[in-house]
């Protein structure tokens, strides 16, 4: 139903996930009994969390630790970790200087080129380990990047931007990234974001996607919104793009996964993206809270070095616990940021769901609060994230 605006302008209705609440069944179940299990990439993993591809969240040993506890980790190829050797003095500086200088410092940082020996050696490290490496680059530099990966024997790859698609017009004698040919050409499955849309999503599945990044701007270190003005409330994007992904799997009998990206803090948040038709979550700020993780406290957006419009802010998220605390506890918190996965399974078995599949159709009503997906800062401050 769309509303009126004004005269010239109708819109249509859309819902965050803090807009949404789930809908008990009328059986329940043991939570040892419900199964997380999911499969991106043909790759099979207990966690449907993937930690976002972003420098204050993933590295190296990141990465592992999250391969090890059934999770995965994205490396971020375009980031600090393959544009110098030893990454601690920089991000030490970055968590030691105030706000006003922080721009300029990050645009300072990231003017240092990529070095390609790096992009291969961060992912062998991971391999060398025998943990699964995923490794992600904007599209512009998704040919150079995505060949080193390949040679190092990357696993999943992501194509990431705040906004992609298979139609990109740009001035004369400047390519884009021809998305179906990347995906039909590397040697390893391609996962591409982000979107908000069911036509999009229809588009990125056709041009042989493995996984669909879902949302723009909702993150905590994300601007994009306030910036740009762009984007979709959560809950109504991965219900519009989990439509796409039903059509395309009925059309050519190949389910592929969608993944909601921004804006999910606790475990309930995680239990209602998947409600909404996700199939996994992809998360920073929650986990740039581990030990383990690179931002010695800090999280900050992936857009926020450009030169031109940086997006994004550093916000101090604080250490609360390690990173096996966050995903599968125990839980030193009861604010729902730690043990992940128990929250995911205490709430399949109040629903009554068996399985991820199940967990996608139980029924969900609107239950607006004061606290909106707009107000994802805000939300961030309550749990101690946002100072």
């Amino acid at each position: 139903m769309e509303i009126q605006i004004g005269r010239g302008k109708s819109a249509r209705r859309a819902y965050g996930i803090d807009e949404i609440a789930l809908v008990p069944g009328r059986s329940t179940l043991d939570p040892v009994l419900a199964d997380t299990h999911w499969e991106i990439g043909g790759i099979r993993r207990e966690i449907p969390i993937i930690a976002s591809a972003m420098d204050s969240v993933v590295d190296v040993g990141m990465a592992i630790h999250l391969s090890n506890l059934g999770a995965l980790g994205v490396i971020n190829l375009d980031g600090l970790q393959t544009r110098y050797a030893d990454t601690a003095p920089i991000l030490d500086k970055i968590a030691s200087v105030g706000k006003e200088e922080f721009v300029g410092l990050m645009q300072q940082l990231y003017a240092q080129p990529v070095q390609p020996e790096l992009v291969k050696q961060r992912i062998q490290e991971i391999k060398s380990s025998g943990a699964i490496a995923c490794a992600s680059s904007v599209p512009a530099n998704a040919w150079k990047y995505g060949q080193l990966a390949a040679e190092a024997g990357c696993d999943l790859f992501f194509v990431q931007s705040t906004v992609v698609s298979t139609t990109h017009l740009s001035p004369e004698g400047i390519t884009s990234l021809d998305l179906a040919k990347f995906c039909a050409e590397m040697p390893f499955p391609v996962v591409l974001g982000n979107c908000v849309t069911y036509e999009v999503t229809m588009e990125l599945l056709k041009a042989g996607a493995a996984g669909i990044l879902v949302g723009i701007g909702p993150g905590a270190a994300c601007t994009s919104r306030g910036v740009l003005g762009v984007g979709i409330p959560q809950a109504t994007a991965v219900a519009d793009c989990a439509a796409a992904r039903d059509a395309y799997a009925q059309e050519s009998d190949r389910y592929v996964p969608i993944l909601a990206d921004g804006g999910l803090i606790t475990g309930g948040d995680i239990c209602k993206s998947i409600a909404c038709g996700a199939d996994g979550v992809m998360i920073g700020s929650p986990l740039a809270r581990a030990q383990e993780a690179p931002g010695r406290g800090y999280h900050w957006g992936m857009a926020t070095p450009s030169p031109v419009l940086p997006r994004g802010t550093r916000i101090k998220v604080a250490t609360t616990g390690s990173i096996e605390q966050i995903l599968r506890g125990p839980a030193g918190l009861d604010d729902g940021t730690h043990n992940l996965l128990g929250a995911l399974k205490t709430s399949m078995g109040t629903l009554g769901a068996k399985n991820i599949r199940e967990m996608q159709q139980v029924e969900v009503v609107i239950a607006p609060s004061l606290l909106t997906e707009g107000k994802v800062y805000q939300k961030a401050q309550q749990l101690g994230m946002g100072k």
